[in-house]
C-alpha cells in the first residue's frame, strides 16, 4: 500500500520529539491494518523509523498517553525500551532495533563504531552490541537502562555524522578511525584499515585527511605509516610482517602488491609478485586472508599458476616469526635462480642465516 508524505526531514538527524528532524503536515493515502487507526503523523513517523516510535514523538503527533498504554496492553504495540515503542506485535527487524536504540538514547544519537561498521558493509554480521554516540554534554545516568547498547560521547558528532544515511550513522572514515582508537592492539587497528580499504569503502588518502582533522589520535604516527602501506596494497597484518620482517630487512627487491593476473577463469590477485622474475609469494592462513576480504578469490589455494609461468612460494605465520630470516634466505635463493642479479644481506639479528650462508 502506497504511503504519501508531504513532510520531510530537517538537519540530517533522527526525530526524537525535541523539534529536530520532523516538520510539516503528513498524511497517508492508504494504510495497512496495523497502523490504520493511528493519527497520520504518528503513522508516518513509525513508518519512517521501521515501526519504532518514542512516547514523546507519539504525543506530539497526536496520540495520548492512555492510547499508547492501551495499545501496549492489547498487544498491538510492544515496548522495546522505557518510553520507546514498536508499533506492531511481531518480531523486530534489525532496523527497528537500531531506530529504537537511537530513540532511547535521545536527540542527536548516531550509530557508530561496530554498528556503523555493520551499516557501511565492514562487517558481515550484526554487531553483538548496538553502539551509539551521543553529544558529549549528555548526562550518563540517562543511558544506564538501555540493555545491549553501548553509549559513546563526542563533541564533534555534527561533523562526523553521515549527511544522508538513515538511521543516522557516522561517516565511514570516522567509523574506521573510531574503531582504530578503541582497538585492543595495533594489529587489530591495522585490520580495520585493511578491511575498509580492501572492501573499497574508502581510500587510505581519505583516512589520512580525516585523521589530520582530529586533534587527538591514538597511534597517530604508526597509523600514518600504516595507511601508506595499506595504500600500497599491504592488506593484512601477515602481509605487513612479510614486508617488514622478510623483504626490507634483508635487501630483497620490492614485490608488486595485490598484483592482478589474468587467467582463463578470470582475474586473480597475488599478494607479492616479483613479476620480472616470475616468482610469487602467497601468504596463507586466516591471519593473512581473513574472510572479510571479499574482493579476493577465496579458492586461490587451488590455483594452477604453472600456465602463467609463475613459481609460487606459500608462507604461513610460522615462516614470518622466528623463521623470518630463514624465509628471507629461501626467497632470495629462489629469486636468484629466476634471474635476480642482486644479493640479499643479513639483517641485524646475530643468528641471521645470511651471515653464515651467503648466497653465491
Amino acid at each position: 500500500m502506497r504511503r504519501v508524505s508531504t513532510g520531510g526531514w530537517v538537519g540530517g538527524g533522527l526525530s526524537t520529539g525535541w523539534g529536530r528532524g520532523w516538520w510539516g503536515d503528513c498524511r497517508l493515502s492508504s494504510l495497512d491494518g496495523m497502523t490504520q487507526a493511528l493519527p497520520s503523523q504518528t503513522a508516518n513517523l513509525a513508518d519512517m523509523q521501521s515501526d519504532a516510535i518514542s512516547r514523546r514523538q507519539a504525543g506530539i503527533a497526536g496520540l495520548s498517553l492512555d492510547e499508547m498504554r492501551n495499545r501496549e496492553r492489547s498487544g498491538r504495540w510492544q515496548r522495546r525500551y522505557r518510553a520507546v515503542y514498536v508499533a506492531h506485535s511481531g518480531p523486530l527487524t534489525r532496523d527497528t532495533e537500531l531506530f529504537a536504540a537511537l530513540l532511547r538514547a535521545g536527540e542527536g544519537a548516531t550509530l557508530s563504531h561496530q554498528t556503523a561498521a555493520e551499516r557501511h558493509g565492514l562487517l558481515d554480521e550484526p554487531s553483538a552490541l548496538i553502539h551509539v554516540t551521543v553529544p558529549s554534554g549528555r548526562h550518563p545516568a540517562r543511558h544506564r537502562d538501555i540493555p545491549g547498547v553501548v553509549i559513546h560521547r563526542s563533541c564533534h558528532l555534527d561533523q562526523t555524522r553521515h549527511p544522508a544515511m538513515n538511521p543516522p550513522c557516522t561517516r565511514v572514515e570516522d567509523t574506521v578511525l573510531d574503531l582504530v582508537e578503541s582497538s585492543g592492539s595495533f594489529d587489530e587497528a591495522y585490520q580495520w584499515l585493511c578491511r575498509a580499504v580492501g572492501r573499497r569503502r574508502t581510500t587510505a588518502q581519505r583516512l589520512v585527511v580525516v585523521m589530520a582533522a582530529r586533534k587527538k589520535m591514538r597511534w597517530r604516527a604508526q597509523i600514518t605509516v600504516a595507511l601508506g602501506e595499506v595504500g600500497a596494497g599491504i592488506l593484512s597484518s601477515l602481509e605487513r610482517r612479510y614486508v617488514r620482517e622478510v623483504e626490507r630487512p634483508h635487501g630483497l627487491p620490492s614485490a608488486r602488491r595485490q598484483a592482478r593476473v589474468r587467467q582463463e577463469t578470470g582475474n586473480r590477485y597475488l599478494d607479492n609478485l616479483y613479476e620480472e622474475y616470475g616468482v610469487c609469494v602467497e601468504l596463507d592462513g586466516t591471519a593473512a586472508h581473513p574472510a572479510d576480504e571479499q574482493w579476493r578469490d577465496k579458492r586461490r589455494d587451488n590455483w594452477n599458476l604453472v600456465q602463467n609461468d609463475i613459481v609460487t612460494i606459500r608462507l604461513g605465520v610460522r615462516d614470518l616469526g622466528v623463521a623470518a630470516c630463514r624465509t628471507a634466505h629461501d626467497v632470495a635463493a629462489r629469486l636468484r635462480l629466476s634471474g635476480w642479479p642482486g644479493l640479499p644481506h643479513p639483517c641485524r639479528t646475530p643468528t641471521c642465516p645470511l651471515r653464515a650462508e651467503p648466497l653465491p
